[in-house]
């Protein structure tokens, strides 16, 4: 991936848009899908202007201790944790992490990574499943900054995240709606869309 470190004050993370979540297996919910097409439009801005794009992939041994709280899915090797052909276009122009737990953050060499972009100011973050690694790893990031005493804006997009439909249990607009405010409460930017990059 192309960086010119002088000019870059944006960086975007996409978490999860892969196969497993969206085409098929246990955990895919097709409604995800009406998110690629934004998803597609920020990678190529990022792209064009030469920021940093950073993408997580799902990833699992069959042994992964997280099926014990979720079905089995997006098992490392299958075409469940690639990264969704609209999307998969770009893998060589992003830097991508496998992810072995619903947080991203704790991928191998992902705080290495974020440390190295010394002048990013502001971290979007989009994909899905907005009320689990979404959450995760936008609070997660924003609390990491204010250990460190940095002052780094991190921004979700409401049209650019989505979760999973599993009613009664887990209702989509319900479980969005409370991500968004505890996301909110974390200081996290709730936006509508992310139009302007810096």
């Amino acid at each position: 991936m192309k960086e010119n470190l002088e000019m870059i004050k944006s960086g975007l993370i996409v978490v999860d848009m892969v196969n497993g979540f969206i085409n098929e297996g246990k955990m895919a919910d097709p409604y995800i899908r009406h998110i690629i097409a934004e998803n597609v439009r920020l990678i190529e801005d990022f792209l064009n202007k030469h920021y940093p794009v950073m993408a997580f992939r799902d990833c699992h041994e069959k042994d992964a201790v997280e099926f014990k709280s979720f079905p089995e899915h997006c098992l490392k090797g299958t075409n469940e944790s690639e990264l969704v052909n609209e999307i998969k276009i770009y893998e060589d122009r992003m830097k991508v992490f496998e992810k072995n737990s619903t947080n991203g953050i704790y991928a191998n060499g992902f705080i290495e990574y974020i440390n190295s972009l010394k002048e990013v100011n502001e971290f979007v973050i989009t994909g899905c499943c907005t009320d689990i690694c979404v959450m995760q790893l936008a609070i997660a990031l924003k609390t990491y900054f204010n250990a460190i005493n940095k002052d780094i804006n991190i921004v979700v997009p409401m049209n650019a995240v989505e979760t999973y439909n599993l009613s009664p249990k887990h209702k989509r607009d319900e479980f969005n709606n409370m991500a968004f405010d505890l996301m909110n409460q974390a200081g996290i930017q709730i936006v509508n869309e992310y139009r302007k990059v810096k």
